[in-house]
Order: C-alpha cells, then structure tokens, then sequence
C-alpha cells in the first residue's frame, strides 16, 4: 500500500509563490520508489480534475500541463520519500485543492484514472 499526504497549501496573494509537499509512505512505496511515478492534480469547484505535473521515480522526466508550463515545476527527493511543487506567479485561477498522486510505472501521463494512489488534498487560495 502506499500513503500520501499533502502540506504546504495556504492563502497567497496574486502574484505569490507556494511549494507543495506531498510525503510517500507504505512498505510497498518505500521498497520499490523508483518504480513509482508521482503526479500533482488539482480541482477547483464545480470543476473536473485537472492534471498539473508528473514526474518519474528518478525524477529524470517530467510532464506539465501546457498552460502552467514556466511557472509551476515538480521535483522529488526519495531519500526523503517526497515530491514537491513549486508554484510561482500565482493568480486567483490556481485557487483549487491539490491532490498528490502515485502509481507504479514510468510512462507519464495526465489522466487521473491511470494513478492508483491518491492523498486527501491541500487547498491553495490565491486572493487577487
């Protein structure tokens, strides 16, 4: 099994910065994390989830979102079992809850149905 749990989100105004943490547990995870690709979501409300990031388990490829390509960058430390995400030049259109994901595999992709596991969510509000 493979717990996730996000920190790190918070009320910024436009134009702030926000690293997201997202810390990986579970003797599955810890023994195999190179075979885990990890993935940032988000979901704003009364809106589908939207992909944001992945990143392999070497952290030697990554994949964004077209239209948050420059501002937002996703990186991992597996010494410390852990991805990040750093948003930068925020505006009030990144307000939404970001859920950290994981699944086992090195093909990234943007599709949500395609992780397996998933943590519970940091909110981020941007006030303008």
């Amino acid at each position: 099994q493979v717990q996730l749990v996000e920190s790190g989100g918070g009320l910024v105004q436009a134009g702030g910065t926000l690293r997201l943490s997202c810390a990986a547990s579970g003797r599955t995870f810890t023994s195999y994390k190179m075979g885990y690709k990890m993935a940032w979501f988000r979901q704003a409300p009364g809106e589908e989830r939207e992909f944001v990031a992945s990143i392999t388990g070497s952290g030697s490829n990554t994949l964004y979102a077209d239209s948050l390509k420059g501002r937002f960058a996703v990186s991992r430390d597996n010494a410390k079992n852990t991805v990040y995400l750093q948003m930068n030049s925020l505006n009030p259109s990144d307000t939404a809850v970001y859920y950290c994901a994981a699944a086992p595999g090195w093909i990234l992709t943007g599709t949500a149905s395609t992780y397996d596991y998933w943590g519970q969510g940091t909110q981020v509000t941007v006030s303008s």
